[in-house]
């Protein structure tokens, strides 16, 4: 695009400009009819001038607040500096640690990687899977999301079914965890949900994936507390990922020719537990109310 002429305001310019005379009319331009037009519009600027100057000196005492605020902001920015220093900190000593004690290993996974575990767990910031499982690079392809659910195959594409397509069919890996912990917002949030309630919110229009586990919780723990049914549904709802996980071809594929396990896990923080299982395929395809078959269940505490 062509840098624009540049704006002048002399009567010769106007003058002898068409688009100019189509405005203000050649008569008006003769007859100095655009004299008085010029004027007026500088005596405004000026006005607009002092208006803006008073505007910025504002009431007494808002320069020194204005100051104030400024110290405040970069207060705050020197603060947030210092949560920054702490990560380079975190990572001289990993680098220092972990990453030059093994460049061998860091070398090869700068080449590919060949994870055995996909895991998909929670956004939540109280369960890193590699921080509570000890997952080392390379381990495990992690995807999480809010309330680590897994989307039935045909509800389209999403960032869960993306990863989980790479993993399967690309990396090949042979586990598929689906981590569930306590004290869940996203699973307290469907909970909470009315029906058709998922209008105008990125959070229901995403949880509503889990509205079955949220009908089998609501059913199998009625008579308990609000607080007891979000626990069920906690671990309902790994159950109902699991399923839905079954719903992709390429996974069911591999999961009954034994060439991909997938497992659900649930993390307390409160007593820091973990239960694990694995789905049964030969059993969950025999289940007629919907629900899965598990096997190898462990209890960790």
């Amino acid at each position: 695009m062509a840098a624009p002429a540049p704006f002048s305001l002399s009567s010769d310019h106007l003058a002898s400009n068409p688009a100019t005379s189509k405005i203000f009319g050649p008569a008006a331009l003769k007859s100095g009819k655009f004299e008085q037009t010029h004027f007026r519009f500088f005596t405004a600027l000026r006005r607009n001038q002092a208006f803006t100057l008073k505007a910025s000196m504002g009431p007494p005492g808002f320069t020194e607040k204005l100051n104030n605020k400024k110290l405040e902001t970069l207060t705050e920015a020197e603060d947030g500096c210092d949560v920054f220093n702490d990560l380079k900190d975190r990572f001289l000593s990993f680098k220092k640690n972990k990453y030059l004690k093994n460049i061998e290993q860091f070398e090869n996974l700068a080449k590919a990687q060949a994870p055995k575990f996909m895991v998909i767990a929670c956004a939540d910031s109280r369960v890193c899977p590699s921080n509570i499982l000890g997952f080392q690079p390379g381990d495990a392809f992690v995807i999480r999301n809010v309330a680590n659910l897994v989307p039935p195959f045909e509800s389209g594409p999403s960032e869960t079914n993306a990863a989980l397509e790479f993993a399967v069919n690309t990396l090949l890996v042979e586990n598929i965890l689906v981590i569930g912990h306590s004290c869940c917002g996203g699973i307290r949030a469907l909970m909470s949900m009315q029906d058709n309630d998922v209008e105008n919110s990125f959070i229901k229009s995403w949880v509503v994936v889990g509205k079955n586990a949220r009908i089998k919780a609501k059913a199998a723990a009625s008579n308990l507390s609000f607080d007891q049914q979000c626990t069920h549904c906690e671990k309902e709802s790994i159950n109902h990922s699991l399923m839905n996980l079954l719903s992709y071809p390429w996974i069911e594929e591999k999961v009954a020719n034994e060439k991909l396990s997938i497992h659900g896990g649930y993390y307390d923080f409160i007593d820091c537990s973990f239960e694990k299982w694995t789905l049964d395929y030969r059993g969950t395809k025999l289940e007629e109310n919907g629900g899965i078959a598990a096997k190898n269940k462990i209890f960790w505490c």
